[in-house]
């Protein structure tokens, strides 16, 4: 089967499946599989400037949205030359990904008849569903059955350590610059970690706050996971974060692998925020992953 993933966490999907081989089309930001991106097509690509600091960016991205500019570009033409027979897209955000009405407007012009699966999660279950329909669609179910059962064993095994322990309150920035709250699966990701998520809303979507706002909450630890960004990145910018709230134990950690990507690498997000909050009881992930500051 010929699949054109037009979102970085599907891409990843695909490739924890074991069916990257199958892979034709990806976008700029896909990394995992590593090389996946030497290996195919690239469609689809930013129109955001290189370079640009947390508070650029969120200006950019505001004025291109106030006049219904798109933030992606899709490479129709190439991806009709590749003809995939599966399309994985979304419509969750379109600031984070090629929303799917431009890629359902993109086949009709290029007339392209390829089954379409959109991803569109809110939870860490929404997540292994996706990952269980995208192995049927591609003709593997019974390698999403394995995956999926493997990723809910590990999730356990985390549920198990933290049971009973002191659940500290944790705020998860998704933003620096202005904050930024996260929504949608990543207040789960704490809960299931053994903490209380502040603020944040399992399920809705991310909230924009100031920082007054933050200094009156009842806060134990910070988690800095800045959308898109590296550990080194969330290092970095945890300056900001330590000048605005002083005094709180900071968390940085790779958001864009393990928090906000939603595919299996989710799990090994819980893992190492259920280690930074309970170092005692959960094993130490592999290096790169999160550092308490």
């Amino acid at each position: 089967m010929r699949i054109a993933s037009l979102l970085p966490a599907a891409t990843e999907i695909v490739g924890a499946l074991g069916l990257d081989a199958e892979l034709v089309a990806v976008t700029f930001e896909c990394d995992e599989p590593a090389g996946i991106r030497e290996r195919c097509a690239v469609v689809v690509d930013t129109v955001l400037p290189a370079g640009l600091d947390p508070d650029r960016i969120d200006a950019v991205v505001r004025d291109r949205a106030a006049r219904g500019l798109p933030m992606y570009e899709l490479d129709a033409a190439a991806l009709a030359r590749l003809d995939p027979q599966l399309i994985l897209t979304q419509d969750l955000c379109r600031i984070c990904a090629l929303p799917a009405g431009t890629v359902t407007d993109a086949l009709d012009a290029i007339g392209c008849s390829a089954d379409v699966l959109q991803l569109d999660p809110h939870s860490v279950g929404d997540v292994l569903a996706g990952i269980t329909e995208v192995a049927r669609r591609a003709g593997h179910a019974a390698a999403g059955e394995r995956l999926v059962k493997d990723l809910r064993r590990r999730l356990d095994t985390v549920e198990r350590a933290v049971a009973g322990r002191p659940r500290p309150r944790v705020l998860v920035l998704e933003w620096t610059d202005p904050p930024y709250l996260a929504g949608h699966w990543v207040p789960e990701l704490v809960r299931r970690a053994g903490g209380v998520p502040v603020r944040g809303v399992e399920g809705g979507r991310s909230l924009a706050v100031t920082w007054d706002e933050l200094v009156a909450e009842e806060i134990d630890v910070v988690v800095v996971a800045p959308c898109g960004y590296d550990l080194g990145a969330a290092v970095a910018q945890s300056a900001r974060v330590r000048s605005r709230l002083p005094g709180l134990p900071l968390v940085a950690i790779d958001s864009a692998a393990f928090v906000v990507r939603a595919g299996p690498r989710l799990v090994d997000g819980v893992e190492a925020l259920a280690w930074a909050l309970h170092p005692e009881v959960v094993v130490s992930p592999p290096s790169g992953r999160v550092r308490p500051l």
